[in-house]
């Protein structure tokens, strides 16, 4: 029995990249024979098992054949004598197909080194073409080292277009299109995932309300990007810049979705987009089962964000109303994620360049004012009930009024 440490960790060791994946593949061994050993099986569709003392996952070596549509559609082939060459001819790109020894020696049967040195996304075999999650993962490592100059080679983009074109891209999963949509979010350059699934055809079969904001040209000229899908995907990548939270990238990503529908709904201007977008978006999230942190900041963000940028216009009430839906009456980081969203609309605005985006200070001021507005002698009166959060709304209304007032006469001085 022969154990080597596969994919990820080998290629970022080379790569000298941070990483957390430790992968091992055994060669020469049967379930039973790893039983024996200690190790716990865990996999369902071929023998996974983790390792009593460090909890890694050991995987048999292992060949396997199309059966049937999707990522899961493949019978296993699992036997002492699967060397680890075959194995490796499995997996999707040459710098995913090397292995490490004992030794720290590189075993590298189809030149992933050369491949990572010329930073190049390069398959290894046609079986890439049976396993359409492969297409996103393409796009993920895509996004993951675009910062480094790696490109998807030629061949390989034509084989994720032709796995497109198969109509196999729509059998995955969900959880799979989001668990791998989710780690591009997390990645460097997640706008080259989007764009990537856009080259090749995948983003319209698996996200129809993203790809037909492409083509699109805005309706006004307030925005520095004309085409809508391109200015969504820039949006994207500054919103990468500004945050790490995955929630918050996927709220800018979706927030113009609206405007994907109105041409096709007959209105004049792209005014309304954000009514619009919010059905659009409930029914992304469904299909593609996404959590709940992530559906509710970006309905928030599509919402709200206009209100956003003229909050210093806003009546008191409507001030108010703005506060507490985005909910920064319980919560100041809940006001400071809507705002890191909203901020990078922002950015793609011609009013905003070059000048301060005086909607995060007014805010912030705003919501001190919303929090410290105190009840205290109306719970130490006979008010009791609803009649108390009657008279703390109205209270709070009252003090954003004077704070308004206040705060306009300090900056027009």
């Amino acid at each position: 029995m022969q154990i080597y440490r596969v994919g990820g960790a080998v290629r970022d060791r080379l790569l000298n990249y941070p990483s957390s994946e430790n992968d091992w593949v055994v060669v020469g061994a049967s379930p039973s024979d790893m039983i024996e050993l200690g190790y716990r099986p865990v996999g369902r569709d071929f023998p996974v098992f983790i390792n009593p003392q460090s909890g890694e996952e050991y995987a048999l070596a292992r060949t396997e054949r199309k059966s049937g549509h999707g990522y899961r559609g493949f019978t296993f082939y699992t036997a002492r004598d699967v060397t680890l060459i075959d194995d490796l001819q499995r997996r999707d790109l040459t710098i995913n197909a090397m292995a490490e020894d004992a030794e720290g020696s590189v075993i590298d049967p189809y030149n992933g080194q050369q491949d990572l040195h010329d930073k190049i996304l390069r398959h290894v075999s046609d079986a890439f073409l049976e396993d359409p999650l492969r297409v996103l993962r393409t796009a993920r490592f895509a996004a993951r080292y675009h910062h480094l100059g790696f490109r998807i080679a030629s061949e390989t983009m034509d084989a994720m277009c032709a796995l497109v074109d198969s109509g196999e891209i729509s059998h995955l999963v969900a959880e799979r299109v989001w668990r791998e949509t989710q780690r591009a979010l997390s990645e460097k350059a997640p706008q080259v995932y989007f764009q990537t699934l856009r080259d090749s055809g995948a983003l319209a079969v698996l996200m129809p309300e993203l790809d037909r904001l492409f083509g699109i040209q805005q309706c006004s000229n307030e925005y520095i990007e004309i085409d809508i899908g391109v200015n969504t995907l820039l949006a994207l990548g500054r919103a990468a810049k500004l945050s790490v939270d995955c929630a918050e990238r996927f709220a800018v990503l979706v927030h113009e979705v609206g405007k994907g529908l109105v041409d096709t709904m007959m209105t004049q201007r792209q005014d309304g987009y954000e009514v619009i977008g919010l059905p659009l978006i409930e029914t992304l999230c469904a299909r593609l089962k996404v959590p709940n942190e992530y559906r509710k900041l970006a309905l928030t963000v599509t919402r709200y964000h206009l209100q956003c940028h003229r909050a210093c216009e806003l009546q008191p009430v409507t001030l108010r109303t703005l506060l507490v839906d985005v909910g920064a009456g319980k919560s100041a980081e809940k006001l400071e994620r809507f705002l890191r969203c909203c901020e990078v609309d922002a950015d793609s605005r011609v009013e905003f360049v070059n000048r301060d985006y005086r909607a995060l200070t007014y805010l912030r001021l705003a919501q001190s004012v919303l929090i410290n507005t105190s009840v205290a002698d109306l719970v130490a009166s006979d008010v009791a009930g609803d009649e108390i959060g009657r008279q703390l709304q109205r209270r709070q209304i009252q003090r954003l009024a004077d704070f308004k007032a206040t705060y306009h006469e300090e900056t027009d001085a």
